[in-house]
């Protein structure tokens, strides 16, 4: 039976990520006698600096301590009989000094450190050592090289052979690096290649250099002289390789090392290199191509990467293919690596060494250091190859056995300890330990313990019950019990019992259950003003028997406080907010035994910085390109620039706006007003504000336009010019006369009657100068002014190069290139056009628009970079650039994927009150259409409204999965307005508001049964009330009778016949009805004693003309109305 024993240390302290407990190595403890064991030691190849004393570490460990000796090429090395060597006491570590002289040559060699005790022998690596070199450059005169312009080049480097190899570039000696592009390159082997020579390339400085790492020296060699000889017409050629040579090479190349192919071609035009694996495709998460393309490299190479690679260089006459076959051999690396072995008395066991390689590799067995064929035989022990068995193993059969796994590429060594002991169980770790723990977090309570026969190990809690393994609990064969989710009832006493035959013994764990530190209100991202005020909320909760500690990191550095910032319990104030305040602050809420943190964003915005190096191109009579590079947009973005004049004739000393540009622009062509001397300024607008104004331009001087003529040069095709101009007169005939320009040529001319004249067989994108006169039958007319044309653009030879992408966010990122030679636009250089396009959304299940989108920028710098902006957050895309002129665009450059970060989401797609009754609103909305990440819920605040009155504001929050709240109201008279947004791990989106409409005008109430509805039924009862008194009232009206003192026929007295007895006695006759009688007048009494202030003269027309309606409300009248 194997015995396994591990040691581990006790876990103070668990979080929620408490790792699983991992199998230790198979040692006894320290105070157990056993074998050696090599702890440390200097690598395989040690190379050393002769400048220093060199040391050859060994160290090791056991009981009895080890004493140590060394081997030198195989033989014993004799440390006592050299002064120069000295070994550490307590080690096997040497020393080799040279103050007294000697030579550190002299102890080159490979070394070999032996650990001995009387328990067996552990042997360290074999140690190569080597000294460090860095010979002289050998002396030599180098010719002139004269090359005729066109033809290819290599200028050999051949640095000395150094110890190790030294790094290779080429300088002039001005000490300046050679500039490298798609034509001019430095070779894996030194060499400087061109794959076609120029008339710029003609220098008397190219010196190659070596840069040794060791002594940090650099060797320069004899600088090249280098003269092209120029032609007037140099020929165009297809391409050939230059390394490596012919059509088929080979490369071996070890298991996990780097893989470095390299192809260089000439040619005229420059060749592009491609680069595939025939049979297959190239692995695209190893491989990165290099130095234009003409290298491949391939990292952490395995045997799949072995085949046939291809290189191709082409250019617009032909291409050429080179194959390179690629072997991968392999060092002996492990598959099963021998480890301790702890046995009782008669148990069996096994040590097993495999390994693999190609060739594969040989296992030897060795014991103490020797050969295991040449020692003792041993009953117990049988060699099978690459394992050993034992069986019933004796007490004192212990040793240290050695595997050795090598091939012709290296070699494997491993020592393994084989104890055989007897020992009752030992607990390893210390007693009585207070853990505490945060509730539900997975929880691990160790017991490490050791003893041979290997113990058997059971938990218990509080000193009662069976053995604690099974449901949420769990025991590993260390020791260690592990709690899946503490929870409070789980505190408690817990005590490990370890038996073996030979005894027992325990140990015991207090554990201790509490409360997560929580910040429960988290700062929250922000976007302020340059001198406004931050704040930064972080209220905490936590077990009160904890005491927690809240700190603040801006940037993951310890936050400074000083006179400015203030923390409070719950909030981080920053006033004043300036740039420096930028960045990312992080709260940590951390108690004894658990921590929590949340971070947000600063983002500090401020006005542009003003644009900077204003330069004026391609000028003209009445229009000139001004150029600027952008400043900082200080985090918001710039989306326009303001361009303006001065000019010094009529109002010198004032700016005047000319006009103004996307944002997005920085070159653009300025129409302008004849015989004006200009002088520009450029200013940057943002959301913010605006930029100061840029540095003046130089001036600029306008010219009047031509009077005559309007002449224009410009190439149809890339081989003619066509010259146009507009026909002044009848019966006109044209004299044309053009010229390359500063070339030093004759006028060439024609006359022609027509308005148009092409100029055939010129070379592509050449500038000419251009006049016209006309004649007539009188003579001719003025000449006009001469002006440049350009003979016709082609297609742009070469695309832009190492296309990459950096400081990606959420919507916009860096984009830098190397840009092309202007040589190669063939035409009037535009832009570098960027091709981008979403070519997935990270959101599981979002369909995304694929369209190519493009943005242009105007740049001459050699490695430039711009912002790519208004990106969809939370996506995956895609972009490759070109070069245009004005007709043609480049090839491709690389094709480059990234991903944007997520950021907070849009808008829900609508928000909407779909029902309201008398006590509930319900709300429904749903998820936005562009989430920028994975929602993670929706955040509803709302308040009451009243007026310009608001009540205290309210948060619901929801899960992704809900899309609709219904809110019950405490009045049915209560309004609110709600802000819903959408909810990423960034934060809280674009917010969807919408108030309550009014309950009088809500169109869509849920139908009720109005007939249980209480205010109806109160209504119908006041009703009937009101009847009830008109019946009473009219009751007692016909109970009096109805007689009222007044003279003639007491008829006449009745009030209810069409007209009453007026106050002074008269009658007036009247065809309306009792609401035409006002209630005021003085109310009186008759005789009996009833009032009859109601029976008033009827107002004058003027009065009830006016108040109508007050009439038909009086509630006097009302009742006799009624009655």
């Amino acid at each position: 039976m194997c015995v396994c024993v591990f040691v581990c240390l006790c876990v103070c302290a668990i979080s929620v990520h408490s790792l699983i407990p991992v199998t230790p190595s198979l040692s006894p403890p320290p105070t157990v006698k056993q074998p050696p064991t090599i702890i440390k030691q200097s690598v395989k190849d040690y190379i050393v600096d002769p400048r220093d004393n060199i040391i050859i570490e060994c160290e090791a460990k056991g009981n009895p301590v080890p004493t140590f000796s060394w081997r030198r090429n195989g033989k014993f090395f004799n440390i006592g009989k050299d002064p120069r060597v000295t070994m550490r006491k307590r080690s096997g570590t040497l020393e080799i000094g040279f103050r007294s002289g000697g030579r550190p040559e002299d102890y080159e060699g490979e070394y070999q450190c032996f650990a001995t005790n009387e328990f067996g022998v552990a042997l360290s690596n074999k140690i190569l050592l080597q000294v460090s070199k860095a010979p002289l450059w050998p002396k030599e005169v180098l010719e002139p090289v004269v090359v005729p312009e066109g033809s290819p080049l290599i200028l050999a480097c051949n640095p000395p052979p150094g110890l190790p190899p030294p790094l290779t570039f080429w300088m002039n000696s001005a000490m300046i690096p050679i500039p490298q592009d798609k034509r001019v390159s430095m070779g894996l082997n030194g060499d400087l290649y061109f794959s076609n020579v120029l008339a710029k390339d003609s220098h008397t400085d190219y010196s190659c250099n070596a840069r040794f790492p060791f002594t940090h020296t650099i060797q320069q060699k004899n600088p090249f002289i280098l003269k092209v000889q120029s032609s007037r017409k140099v020929a165009e050629t297809t391409p050939t390789f230059l390394s490596p040579p012919g059509t088929e090479s080979s490369k071996m190349v070890l298991r996990d090392e780097e893989l470095l192919l390299e192809c260089i071609a000439a040619g005229l035009p420059t060749p592009t290199i491609k680069w595939f694996k025939k049979g297959g495709d190239l692995p695209a998460q190893k491989v990165k191509f290099e130095k234009f393309n003409k290298t491949l490299k391939i990292i952490n190479v395995s045997e799949e990467d072995a085949g046939e690679y291809v290189c191709m260089a082409n250019n617009q006459l032909g291409s050429v293919r080179h194959s390179i076959f690629v072997q991968v051999k392999a060092a002996p690396y492990w598959l099963d690596k021998p480890t301790n072995l702890v046995l009782a008395p008669d148990e069996n066991g096994r040590l097993v060494c495999r390994a693999n390689g190609n060739p594969k590799p040989n296992i030897q067995w060795l014991i103490n250091g020797q050969p295991l064929d040449s020692a003792l035989p041993n009953p117990s022990r049988q060699v099978l190859g690459d394992t050993i068995i034992f069986r019933s193993v004796q007490m004192g059969s212990g040793a240290v056995y050695q595997c050795n796994a090598s091939n012709q590429h290296g070699y494997l060594l491993a020592n393994a300890l084989v104890s055989v002991l007897d020992m009752p169980p030992r607990m390893l770790g210390p007693k009585n330990q207070l853990i505490r723990v945060i509730e539900n977090n997975r929880t691990f309570l160790d017991c490490p313990f050791f003893g041979s026969p290997l113990p058997v190990l059971r938990w218990f809690k509080n000193g009662q019950g069976s053995g604690l393994d099974g449901g949420q609990y769990r025991v590993y064969i260390n020791g260690t019990l592990e709690i899946r989710r503490a929870r409070a009832e789980d505190e408690g006493t817990y005590t490990c019992v370890a038996n073996n035959i030979l005894g027992k013994a325990d140990n015991q764990v207090r554990l201790e259950v509490k409360e997560a530190t929580r910040i429960v209100r988290a700062p929250e991202h922000q976007t302020v003003i340059r001198g406004t005020t931050a704040r930064f909320d972080c209220k905490v909760t936590s077990d009160p028997s904890l005491s927690v500690t809240v700190t603040w990191l801006k940037d993951d550095k310890p936050l400074h406080m000083g006179w400015r910032l203030k923390k409070n319990e719950d909030t981080l104030t920053i006033p004043n907010v300036n740039e420096g305040d930028e960045g990312t602050y992080t709260c940590t809420a951390k108690s004894d035994i658990d921590e929590d943190s949340s971070s947000a964003r600063l983002t500090v915005l401020d006005r542009p910085d003003p644009p900077t190096d204003l330069d004026l191109s391609d000028p003209a009579e009445r229009s000139v390109r001004l150029t600027w590079i952008p400043g900082n947009d200080h985090r918001s973005p710039v989306t326009q620039f303001l361009v303006q004049f001065e000019e010094d004739r009529w109002e010198p000393g004032r700016w005047q706006n000319l006009s103004s540009y996307p944002g997005d622009l920085n070159s653009v062509i300025l129409q302008l007003s004849p015989y004006v001397n200009y002088q520009f300024r450029v200013i940057a607008i943002n959301s913010v504000g605006l930029s100061e104004p840029s540095r003046p331009s130089p001036r600029y001087q306008t010219s009047g336009a031509g009077e005559e003529h309007d002449d224009v040069g410009w190439g149809s095709k890339k081989d003619n010019m066509e010259i146009t101009w507009e026909r002044n007169g009848p019966n006109l005939y044209y004299n044309v006369w053009w010229r390359r320009k500063d070339a030093g040529e004759e006028w060439s001319n024609v006359t022609t009657v027509e308005s148009k004249y092409v100029v055939q067989n010129t070379e592509t994108y050449v500038p000419y100068e251009i006049k016209i006169q006309s004649w007539n039958d009188h003579g001719p007319g003025p000449m006009s002014n001469v002006v440049i044309g350009f003979s016709g653009e082609d297609e742009p030879t070469d695309a832009p190069t190492d296309l990459r992408v950096s400081k990606v966010d959420s919507t916009k990122g860096n984009v830098h290139w190397k840009s092309v030679d202007m040589n190669s636009i063939m035409g009037e250089f535009k832009e570098y056009r960027l091709y981008y396009w979403r070519e997935s959304s990270l959101v599981p299940g979002l369909a995304v628009n694929q369209e190519k989108k493009t943005k242009g920028f105007y740049t001459t710098a050699a490695e430039p970079s711009a912002i790519l902006s208004d990106l969809v957050p939370f996506s995956q895309y895609k972009m490759f650039m070109v070069a245009a002129n004005s007709r043609f665009e480049s090839p491709r450059s690389n094709t480059v994927a990234f991903t944007t970060k997520e950021g907070v989401p849009d808008a829900p797609k609508f928000f909407r009150i779909n029902r309201r009754s008398f006590d509930t609103i319900h709300l429904e909305w749903d998820k936005p259409l562009e989430p920028n990440g994975i929602l993670i819920g929706y955040q509803l605040k709302y308040r009451t409204v009243n007026g310009s009155r608001a009540g205290r504001p309210q948060l619901e929050t929801f899960f992704p999965n809900v899309t609709e709240f219904t809110l019950r109201l405490p009045d049915r008279s209560t309004r609110y307005r709600f802000y819903l947004s959408a909810l990423t791990q960034v934060g809280a989106g674009e917010v969807f508001a919408e108030e309550s409409p009014h309950f009088a005008n809500e169109a869509y109430i849920d139908q009720v049964d109005i007939a249980t509805q209480g205010w109806f039924i109160g209504l119908m009862c006041a009703i009937a009330l009101i009847i009830l008194i008109l019946l009473i009232v009219c009751f007692i009206k016909r109970s009096r009778g109805g007689k009222y003192p007044g003279k003639g026929n007491p008829e006449d007295n009745k009030p209810l016949q069409g007209s009453q007895t007026s106050l002074d006695g008269n009658v007036k006759e009247s065809d309306d009805s009792l609401v035409d009688y006002g209630e005021g007048g003085d109310g009186q009494f008759n005789e009996d004693g009833s009032f009859i202030g109601q029976y008033t003269v009827k107002k004058d027309k003027d009065e009830t003309e006016g108040n109508e309606s007050s009439e038909a409300t009086s509630p006097v009248n009302a009742i006799y109305s009624l009655a």
